[in-house]
């Protein structure tokens, strides 16, 4: 049998765990049962219709080319100006790079930032692509524990209980996934000191900004004194305008490092597709009350799934500051996250992600998607507290 050669850092990376829900749920489908996945995290409303008809627009008139690698100057210019009024960002057209999807625009700033040698830092709980991203640059993962206990907490302690004079690189996501939690000015201060103390450059993964709750503010690190210059702020059209589909995301930052990150931005997607890009202006510059009609439904969701979930013997679930996701403890049940996971796919058939997808100090966790439609939502509820009791 033929061996094939594949690179290390390859081989040690686990498949993503959230689209392994999927993909049992999916199998379960197939043979003809009634499964529902809250595993993903892709909004259960259509892509608004002037932006679907913006991108159409486009193609009919030819918009189906290549175009600059670093994105249309309409769409630059457009999110320039969206940094700069919303976000306080001091930030030109020429310091953003378009790509297909904030994921993307994630990976492209991670192997341009960092390698062997490095040390990237991270929160975890935190997203599950952040450490494959790392490993396959070369780089190290630096975990920062953050407690269910204290609310998953950020605090300059923490962060300098395992930084390393190799750490070139933090990211911070808020609001958080799986977390739902969304950043304080007291964290947000915590890590802007820290990065200028120790010459670190931040990673400000935004790409939740829009989906906020009960009045909290949502800060963007690049605006605070000192940290334009050192932030890269990465976002895109996925959640906020469900436009998961599209595939369209950005990064700014400052233009020494977005002059690196293009190189290998260009010699890989060469650029994010063109008429999707005209849909990003459409949604930028059209209506915004899309947004708050979806946002509303979500708010009505994660009160009513917090609720249900906390009536569960074994669970117990912090509502949700931002987001579209619960992230209950179930640890009162005796089993760890996978062992809920597991239970609820094969004796519920419900798809939730385990915890522990999302690093260590999520292990007695799981991790559910309420961007899905009511009906639903409550059909997954009855069949949880069918399993574990009411």
């Amino acid at each position: 049998m033929l061996q094939y050669h594949v690179a290390e850092r390859v081989r040690q990376l686990r498949p993503s765990p959230t689209l392994a829900v999927s993909d049992r749920a999916r199998a379960l489908r197939q043979q003809g049962i009634d499964v529902i996945d809250l595993g993903g995290g892709d909004p259960d409303f259509p892509t608004p219709t002037h932006i679907c008809q913006a991108a159409a627009d486009a193609m009919f008139r030819g918009e189906t080319h290549y175009v600059a690698s670093a994105g249309i100057p309409e769409l630059r210019r457009a999110i320039a100006r969206k940094l700069q009024a919303e976000n306080r960002i001091p930030v030109t057209p020429d310091e953003i790079i378009v790509t297909p999807g904030g994921k993307a625009a994630l990976f492209v700033s991670i192997l341009a930032l960092v390698g062997p040698g490095d040390d990237v830092l991270m929160f975890d709980p935190g997203w599950v692509s952040y450490e494959p991203m790392v490993i396959m640059a070369g780089a190290r993962c630096l975990h920062v524990p953050l407690l269910p206990e204290e609310n998953y907490r950020i605090t300059r302690e923490a962060i300098e209980a395992v930084l390393t004079p190799q750490t070139r690189l933090m990211i911070v996501n808020s609001p958080n996934n799986p977390t739902g939690r969304v950043l304080t000015r007291e964290e947000a201060d915590a890590i802007v000191t820290v990065a200028q103390e120790h010459d670190i450059v931040v990673i400000s993964d935004e790409i939740y900004e829009k989906i906020i709750y009960d009045g909290r503010e949502h800060l963007s690190l690049a605006a605070f004194p000192g940290m334009a210059e050192r932030t890269l702020t990465v976002n895109g059209f996925s959640k906020a305008y469900a436009m998961t589909g599209w595939r369209l995301g950005y990064v700014a930052g400052p233009a020494p490092l977005i002059r690196q990150i293009m190189k290998v931005h260009s010699h890989s997607a060469t650029c994010a597709t063109s008429f999707a890009q005209w849909g990003g202006v459409a949604a930028l510059e059209g209506p915004q009350d899309v947004i708050d009609a979806m946002v509303a439904a979500w708010d009505r969701r994660r009160r009513f799934v917090t609720e249900r979930l906390n009536a569960i013997p074994g669970f117990r679930c912090p509502l949700p500051e931002g987001a579209f996701y619960a992230f209950p403890d179930v640890s009162g049940t005796g089993l760890s996250g996978q062992e809920v996971a597991q239970k609820l796919i094969e004796e519920a058939y419900v798809g939730v992600t385990p915890g522990d997808a999302f690093g260590a100090s999520g292990s007695g966790c799981i991790r559910l998607s309420f961007a899905t439609a009511d009906e639903l939502l409550e059909r997954a509820l009855d069949r949880i507290a069918n399993v574990f009791g009411r």
